[in-house]
């Protein structure tokens, strides 16, 4: 895939026509409700800075956590946003993260420090900075995972250490674009540094053993798989091929 492959189905997934008509619509509201140029600059600026603490401390803890799925409600909503990514992550389809859930927790992340400093017009630039700063972070996240090999060093450092993320050990690299949080919180890591692969990389802990008391994401998938999911799908293409032959 070259970079301008990707840049056109980026742009063409409904998610990201979305995210940038919502950072439209922001933007009016802004033009419309101004707010002096110092405090325009401090809620773009605090909306840039709290957005990948945010971003890392969801991931770890919600994305990750151990919760969302014994909540028969809260587990469809776990399997979509995460679980599937991590049972696929090369998937477009599960690639993004859902609006319904992503725009809610862009605005409370981003309006209340934006209104802060700035009123009406600082919550709404500040959160179409927090639009835009997703869909620069879900850029990187299909660069991270498309067929494509980028060119430059730090893009390929991201990309490397988000990989680890996914096919090596799910504990660590949180990050999607920085690993400064990883850094100060202690999560972050290199593949050199921990010895072998966790046995949950691809379902993040939710096992055959834990679906006998919380088996609504089973249910909903229609059971767990556990293994490399390139290698799954060539069991699967393998196995075709077998009863075609026959």
């Amino acid at each position: 895939m070259t970079l301008k492959e990707l840049t056109v189905a980026y742009f063409q997934h409904y998610t990201i026509v979305a995210y940038l008509a919502i950072a439209a619509a922001s933007v009016v509201v802004y033009v419309l409700n101004p707010a002096a140029p110092l405090r325009t600059l401090g809620a773009i600026a605090a909306a840039v800075a709290v957005y990948p603490l945010v971003w890392h401390l969801l991931h770890q803890y919600v994305l990750h956590g151990q919760w969302m799925y014994k909540w028969k409600l809260l587990s469809p909503t776990w399997k979509r946003i995460h679980y599937d990514h991590h049972q696929d992550p090369n998937n477009l389809n599960v690639l993004f993260g859902a609006l319904h859930t992503t725009v809610p927790t862009i605005a409370v992340a981003t309006i209340p420090v934006g209104w802060l400093i700035g009123g009406a017009g600082g919550a709404a630039i500040a959160f179409a900075t927090g639009i835009l700063t997703t869909c620069y972070y879900e850029f990187m996240h299909c660069i991270q995972h498309l067929a494509f090999k980028p060119k430059w060093k730090w893009v390929q450092f991201m990309k490397q250490r988000h990989n680890e993320h996914h096919y090596f050990d799910e504990d660590g690299n949180y990050g999607i674009t920085n690993y400064l949080w990883d850094r100060l919180l202690g999560t972050y890591y290199e593949k050199k540094d921990r010895p072998q692969r966790s046995a949950t990389v691809f379902n993040l802990g939710y096992t055959e053993e834990v679906a006998v008391t919380y088996p609504w994401v089973k249910e909903l998938s229609g059971g767990i798989a556990s293994g490399h999911p390139r290698r799954r799908v060539l069991g699967k293409e393998a196995n075709e091929n077998d009863s075609k032959a026959a």
